[in-house]
C-alpha cells in the first residue's frame, strides 16, 4: 500500500458554496470549486489518520474511500474543525477498540467539555476515544509500525492551532502569520498544505498574498492552498499561481 495524503476537505468554515447557495466570485459550474469544510487524511503503511474531523466528514470518508481510522490529530478546537467527531463511532464498533484521538492541551480540553460522550461513559453509552495530548515530537503506532509527527504551534488570531509536519509535509490549515522561530521545522519541505482565506486580510487566517509570502520564505518544492473561501474561484486562482503553487481542491491526493 502507497502513503497517501488527501486534502479531503479544502473550504472555509461555511464551505462552497454556503447552505444559501451563495458561491461569491467562485464559477458554480466548476466541480473544483464545490469544497466541503477543511479535513485532511494520511496513511502511511497500515496506519489510517484523520486530521479533524468537519461537518462534512462522513461524505468525505465515504466520497474517498476510506475504510479504517485507526486515529485523528485535531489543529483546533474550533467547530468546522471538530463538530464530525459523533460520526466515529462506527469505528469504534467495527474495531472494538478506542480511537487514538491526538490534540494540544487546550484543544483536548475544549473537547472533552463539548464532545464528552468520546471519552467517558453517559447516559450508558461507552466512550468511543482515547485521549492523547501532544507537544511537539510524537508517534502514531499501529503493531510494527510507526510514524513520527511533529507538532508546531502557529497563531489563528486570538488563539493558536497546531501544525503538523511528517515525511516533509507541513499541513497548516489555519494560521494567521508564520512565526520566524518556526521557520527552520518548516524548510525542505516536499509539499506546504497552508491556510489561504481569501484576497483580503483577515485577523485569523493567511490571506493570498500572505500565504504567497510564507511559500517564498520556506521553499518547498509544492505548495498547496488550502481553506478557500468562496472569493476564490479555483480556475481564475490557479492561472495567476506560479506552477509549483496550486489552489486545492476536496480529494486531492499525493503519494509520500
Amino acid at each position: 500500500m502507497k502513503n497517501r495524503f488527501t486534502i479531503l476537505g479544502c473550504g472555509s468554515s461555511l464551505g462552497s458554496p454556503w447552505i444559501t447557495n451563495y458561491w461569491g466570485k467562485s464559477n458554480s459550474k466548476n466541480k473544483k470549486n464545490l469544497r466541503t469544510r477543511c479535513c485532511a487524511h494520511f496513511q502511511y503503511k497500515d496506519i489510517s489518520v484523520l486530521i479533524d474531523t468537519s461537518p462534512d466528514i462522513k461524505q468525505q470518508i465515504i466520497r474517498n474511500k476510506i475504510k479504517n481510522i485507526d486515529a485523528v490529530i485535531y489543529t483546533h478546537e474550533h467547530a468546522d474543525q471538530t463538530s464530525g467527531i459523533f460520526e466515529l463511532r462506527p469505528y469504534f464498533w467495527m474495531n472494538k477498540k478506542k480511537l487514538d484521538i491526538y490534540a494540544s492541551s487546550k484543544t483536548m480540553k475544549e473537547l472533552k467539555e463539548k464532545y464528552d460522550f468520546v471519552f467517558k461513559q453517559k447516559h450508558g453509552y461507552i466512550p468511543i476515544g482515547k485521549a492523547n495530548v501532544i507537544k511537539d515530537k510524537f508517534f502514531i503506532s499501529k503493531g510494527k509500525t510507526k510514524i513520527q509527527i511533529e507538532a508546531i504551534e502557529v497563531p489563528h488570531g486570538m488563539i493558536k492551532s497546531t501544525g503538523l509536519i511528517l515525511n516533509k509535509i507541513a499541513y497548516l490549515s489555519d494560521c494567521s502569520s508564520i512565526p520566524r522561530k518556526l521557520e527552520k521545522s518548516l524548510t525542505h519541505l516536499d509539499y506546504l498544505i497552508i491556510d489561504c482565506l481569501r484576497n483580503k486580510p483577515h485577523p485569523s487566517h493567511l490571506n493570498l498574498e500572505g500565504a504567497l509570502d510564507a511559500a517564498k520564505r520556506l521553499g518547498p518544492k509544492k505548495t498547496i492552498l488550502t481553506n478557500l473561501h468562496v472569493d476564490l474561484d479555483y480556475s481564475l486562482l490557479k492561472k495567476k499561481l506560479p506552477s509549483n503553487i496550486i489552489p486545492a481542491f476536496d480529494g486531492m491526493s499525493f503519494t509520500f
